[in-house]
């Protein structure tokens, strides 16, 4: 079992950057399109993170040091998942306006804003799969070894604890994390093509519903997995996937025509032969229609 649960620890890892990189491959070659938009929307996804990070941070210590009014104990999950989802809402669906606004503005096509979208969140995917492969090394080193000669005594029990978690999950739990990624792509794609409908219907409420559509998901999974464990958490994420795709497939317009890859053979000038209007050659091309 120790062996089967070490397999799908890496394997977890290994598909969620696969995930990553997969879609931004089946989209390109789909839609015959550059890297490019991948690239630039995996950079607008690491812009967007950070102004985020530091900013819930910032949230987290104002509230701490009693600058924030403390919400209710008991509605202090509920508090969190929200104002949580609209941080992330709010810090990647701006990034992707901004994205759209200034570095990217001939991407005004729904096949364009899916290889960005798929580049905001594949990026994502790669950095968390790679995070997730180095806490396997890690764990795999402070399985058999004393952490209490390199960890400080009162966090020792603390540490061991996380340690017996971590090698105590079933092994199909582990591949959770590949499935969450993949879910989470369909709602990157999807905010992505919606907030792509502000330049091309010119309309600015296309941004709100992103960041509404974003802050939902978020809230809801961090709702979920503290209420009712991971396996509820990712039925509903897969739900939300399942709305994200009828999203895009909702919004989608007119695209160019995929220029053809194939050169055309260049025909020489035409030969007409006069027409010989002898009776008899009239008579003969009866025959040969």
């Amino acid at each position: 079992m120790d062996i089967l649960l070490y397999l799908t620890r890496i394997a977890n890892g290994v598909l969620m950057i696969t995930i990553g990189i997969g879609f931004g491959i089946i989209i390109s070659r789909k839609f015959q399109l550059s890297w490019r938009l991948w690239w630039i929307g995996a950079a607008t996804f690491i812009l967007s993170q950070a102004g985020h990070i530091p900013f819930n941070y910032g949230i987290t210590w104002l509230s701490k040091h009693s600058y924030l009014p403390a919400p209710p104990e008991t509605g202090l999950l509920y508090v969190n998942a929200i104002l949580l989802g609209l941080s992330s809402g709010i810090w990647e669906e701006f990034a992707r306006y901004f994205m759209y606004r200034w570095w990217v503005k001939d991407a005004r096509t729904w096949s364009k804003a899916l290889l960005a979208g798929s580049g905001h969140g594949g990026i994502e995917a790669i950095v968390l799969g790679i995070l997730v492969l180095l806490a396997f090394f890690q764990m795999v080193a402070y399985r058999n070894v004393d952490i209490s000669t390199f960890v400080p005594a009162e966090q020792v029990a603390n540490a061991q604890l996380q340690i017996q978690s971590y090698w105590s999950v079933p092994w199909y739990e582990t591949l959770l994390g590949a499935v969450e990624r993949a879910f989470a792509l369909c709602l990157h794609i999807a905010n992505s093509v919606m907030v792509l409908q502000v330049f091309t219907r010119k309309q600015f409420r296309w941004v709100w519903f992103a960041i509404g559509w974003h802050a939902v998901i978020n809230a809801v999974a961090v709702i979920a997995n503290s209420t009712w464990g991971p396996y509820i958490t990712e039925g509903i994420l897969g739900a939300g996937a399942i709305i994200s795709v009828m999203i895009i497939f909702a919004l989608r317009s007119g695209e160019e025509p995929i220029q053809s890859t194939t050169p055309l053979i260049p025909l020489g000038p035409l030969k007409i032969n006069p027409l010989d209007d002898s009776t008899e050659n009239i008579e003969n091309s009866r025959y040969n229609q």
